[in-house]
């Protein structure tokens, strides 16, 4: 194929660097996206060198109401079209709705949830034009069920997953391709960042962030809509699925203690 490109926000560590480079591995040009721009400067470079092909470093915070269009207007300057769009960027807090920081559950709502779907609407037009590349949204399994004592989050992972699954299908009668990644627990910054060192979730086992880029990778390329990774999560997640609603809450509030 001729070489295509791909645009990955939270690109500096976690999943969301694993798919980078997981990405640049197989040929594909990245752009990098996160808030951190020495840092993504560093990597870029790194996957320059390593992989041979071309990486970009776009700083961007999205917590920013304008943060798509000052994306775009970035995109335009420096000519990069996007064939493949990964909406890796979210983070999450533990404890009880009323007690966090009202501006941190807003700016989690605008980074997880309208960042992801102004990107790609920015985005997904063309590739629909062109008929080539995809979406693939990074959620959680915390889409599957509520989750007292991280209400907001696991609400916008119900929204990541849900609106993917209708990209899918929007799409089908096209060439590309629209996954949902769907990880449980998994070692990656995001657990210091939501205070959720101790909490029972991860005492039961995380993956690591490669295994999870890994099977999120093969997953887009399979046009798989919903990727649960991990054996354990699948379990969950069906789990989730199957059981009375009131048990999964419950059963989310001990684990997220």
């Amino acid at each position: 194929m001729s070489q295509q490109t791909v645009l990955i926000t939270g690109a500096s560590s976690g999943i969301g660097l694993e798919l980078s480079k997981k990405f640049a591995a197989k040929g594909y040009a990245v752009v990098l996206l996160a808030r951190s721009g020495a840092r993504l400067e560093q990597i870029a470079e790194e996957i320059r060198m390593t992989f041979k092909v071309q990486a970009y470093a776009i700083e961007a915070d999205l917590r920013l109401a304008n943060a798509t269009t000052l994306i775009a207007e970035e995109l335009e300057r420096r000519k990069l079209v996007i064939d493949i769009l990964v909406n890796n960027a979210g983070f999450g807090l533990l404890g009880a709705y009323a007690v966090l920081d009202a501006q941190q559950q807003l700016d989690m709502i605008q980074v997880n949830i309208m960042a992801l779907a102004g990107l790609t609407r920015l985005l997904l037009p063309g590739m629909i034009q062109r008929n080539t590349g995809g979406v693939l949204n990074v959620a959680s399994t915390a889409a599957f069920q509520a989750g007292p004592n991280m209400a907001v989050y696991y609400a916008t992972k119900a929204f990541v997953l849900s609106f993917t699954e209708a990209l899918h299908e929007e799409v089908a009668q096209t060439k590309l391709h629209v996954s949902c990644l769907c990880p449980g627990p998994t070692e990656t910054g995001f657990v210091a960042a939501a205070n959720m060192e101790n909490v029972n979730l991860f005492k039961l086992g995380a993956q690591s962030a490669e295994e999870v880029a890994e099977y999120g990778y093969n997953a887009f390329q399979r046009n798989q809509a919903i990727a649960v990774s991990g054996l354990k999560n699948k379990f969950l997640a069906l789990s989730a699925k199957l059981s009375p609603k009131f048990m999964t809450r419950k059963i989310a509030m001990v684990l997220n203690r």
